[in-house]
């Protein structure tokens, strides 16, 4: 298994693994222009999984200059259980601390309880406290 960053000529193959992905909500946001915009901005911080030439996993992460957010950790099922969403999800976290980021987020959907599954294993904690607020502009 190799992992590296996260370019935007992986879009196509990382886009058909996040729609085959229960839990994972994709909009007008996630178009290949949005994502571009994304991973300039954010250069670095997203990661690609590959066994062989297969691409088997993707993070989308970034940071606004004090938090850092995980977006669409996603592993092909047949992937998984083999540690390899920590592994996208650790090495993120590497990143964003040596870029003195020191508290990242998440954002799953209520319904996605092997999303909330797979965060708590891995020590993320589910936060009663909060409500998210959207808005088109």
């Amino acid at each position: 298994m190799y992992i590296r960053n996260m370019e935007i000529a992986d879009y196509d193959l990382v886009i058909d693994l996040w729609k085959s992905t229960e839990g994972i909500g994709l909009s007008e946001a996630d178009s290949k222009e949005n994502i571009r915009f994304f991973l300039e901005r954010n250069h670095g911080f997203s990661l690609v999984a590959l066994k062989g030439n297969k691409l088997v996993g993707a993070v989308l992460a970034g940071h606004d200059g004090r938090r850092g957010y995980l977006h669409h950790l996603a592993v092909r099922r047949e992937h998984r259980k083999e540690g390899l969403g920590r592994r996208l999800a650790d090495g993120c976290l590497e990143k964003l601390k040596l870029a003195g980021i020191d508290k990242c987020h998440i954002f799953v959907f209520r319904e996605n309880s092997v999303g909330k599954e797979f965060w708590s294993k891995i020590g993320w904690l589910i936060r009663g406290d909060l409500h998210i607020m959207s808005k088109h502009i």
